[in-house]
C-alpha cells in the first residue's frame, strides 16, 4: 500500500498500477519521481521519457527479461540501444544524457512514441468516463479536474501543486512501491527466471569473488592445475578467471555451483554467452566434483559448500558427488540454459 492522505485521492494513484498490460506506467511514474525529488514541477516529456528508457535499460539489455508481447517499451528501448550503440550495461545518468544529446532523428522518433499513449493512460483512473478520449484528458487535466496528479501539455507535463509536498515526502515508499508492483508484473512474464527483483535496478558494483577464487586456487594447487574446460589451456593458482557457467546476467547470483576456472582471455569474449550442454557439461560437471571432493577433505568447513544446498538438500551428501549426481545437477542446469536462450541470451558458437 501506499502512505494515505486526507485530502489527496491516493486511492487513484495506486490504481494507475492496477490491470497493467504493460510497463510504461511504472518506468513513467518513476521517471516523475526523480524529477520531482530534483525540484522540477513543470517537466519536460522529453525528460521523462529518457528516463524510462534509461530506469528500463540494464533489465531489458543486461538482464534481457520479457515485458511481454504488448510491450513496446521493450521493444523501443531494444531499437535505441541499436540506434545508438550504447553499452549494454551503462550508468543510467550516461544512458540520460546521451539520449538527450543525440542528434539521431530516429532516436528522437523513438522517445516520442511513448507520448502515443503514456502520458493521458497513467491518468485513467482519474477520467475513467473518457479515459479512452486523449483530447479530452488533456483538456480535464489542464483543469486539474478530480485532483489529477499533473497536467498534460503538448510538449510538457505540470505536477498539480497539492502533490507535490506528498511525492516528496513520500517519494522513497512510492518508488519501492512501483519497483513491486513492476517485479510482479515481470515475474507474470517471465515465470521461471529467477531473482526478478535483483534484475530491476544496476547494482553500484558486482560483488566480489575473492573468497570463490581462494577456493579454487586451493583446488588447483592440490591437483597441480587445471584444464580450462573451453580451451583445454592449463590453468595454474593466480592464473585463471572464475567464470559463470551459466551466465550472471540470467542467474543474477554467484553460487559456488556456478562457477568454475577458466582462461581469462576466453573469459572476457564470452561475455554473457551460453555453453552449449552437449559440448560443455561434462568437463563442467566433473570438474565441479573433483572441487567438491578436495574442498570437503581439505576445507571440511568451508561455507561455500552451502551453496550446493540449491540443489542437494542435505549437505552431508556433498562430501563427494557420486555418479547419480550428475543427473541431479545437469536437471538444475539444463532448463536454466533453455529459458536463458529462450529470453534472448546467445548461445557460443
Amino acid at each position: 500500500m501506499i502512505p494515505n492522505h486526507e485530502r489527496l485521492p491516493v486511492n487513484l494513484l495506486a490504481a494507475s498500477f492496477n490491470n497493467t498490460a504493460a510497463a510504461y506506467k511504472f518506468y513513467w511514474f518513476l521517471s516523475i519521481l526523480d524529477e520531482v525529488e530534483d525540484g522540477r514541477y513543470h517537466i519536460p516529456k522529453q525528460r521523462l521519457f529518457t528516463g524510462m528508457v534509461a530506469a528500463s535499460w540494464y533489465t531489458i539489455n543486461y538482464f534481457k527479461l520479457s515485458f511481454g508481447k504488448q510491450d513496446q517499451l521493450h521493444n523501443k528501448v531494444k531499437e535505441i540501444a541499436a540506434a545508438e550503440g550504447i553499452s549494454i550495461d551503462e550508468e543510467r545518468n550516461k544512458i540520460k544524457s546521451l539520449l538527450t544529446n543525440s542528434m539521431r532523428l530516429s532516436t528522437q522518433q523513438l522517445l516520442w512514441h511513448f507520448d502515443k499513449q503514456v502520458p493521458h493512460r497513467f491518468l485513467s483512473p482519474w477520467f475513467p468516463a473518457i479515459a479512452e478520449n486523449k483530447n479530452a484528458v488533456y483538456r480535464a487535466s489542464q483543469l486539474f479536474e478530480n485532483d489529477c496528479l499533473y497536467a498534460l501539455g503538448q510538449t510538457h507535463i505540470t505536477i498539480n501543486p497539492v502533490w507535490i509536498e506528498y511525492l516528496k515526502a513520500n517519494a522513497g515508499i512510492l518508488r519501492s512501491f512501483s519497483y513491486w508492483k513492476l517485479s510482479l508484473y515481470l515475474q507474470k512474464h517471465n515465470p521461471n527466471v529467477p531473482d526478478i527483483p535483483n534484475k530491476l535496478i544496476k547494482p553500484a558494483k558486482r560483488n566480489s569473488l575473492v573468497k570463490q577464487r581462494k577456493v579454487w586456487d586451493i583446488v588447483i594447487e592440490e591437483l597441480g592445475g587445471v584444464d580450462c574446460i573451453y580451451t583445454n589451456q592449463k590453468l595454474y593458482k593466480n592464473g585463471f578467471a572464475v567464470e559463470h557457467f551459466i551466465p550472471y546476467g540470467f542467474v543474477s547470483h554467484d553460487l559456488f555451483w556456478n562457477l568454475i576456472p577458466a582462461n581469462s582471455a576466453f573469459n572476457s569474449s564470452k561475455s554473457d554467452r551460453l555453453p552449449r550442454m552437449e559440448k560443455y557439461f561434462d568437463a563442467f560437471y566433473n570438474l565441479q566434483k573433483t572441487a567438491v571432493e578436495i574442498i570437503k577433505y581439505k576445507m571440511p568447513g568451508e561455507k561455500l559448500l552451502e551453496d550446493y544446498l540449491s540443489i542437494f538438500p542435505d549437505l552431508e551428501s556433498v562430501k563427494e558427488l557420486p555418479d547419480e549426481y550428475k543427473l541431479k545437477f545437469k536437471s538444475t542446469i539444463e532448463p536454466l540454459i533453455t529459458i536463458a536462450g529462450n529470453n534472448g541470451f546467445e548461445y557460443m558458437r
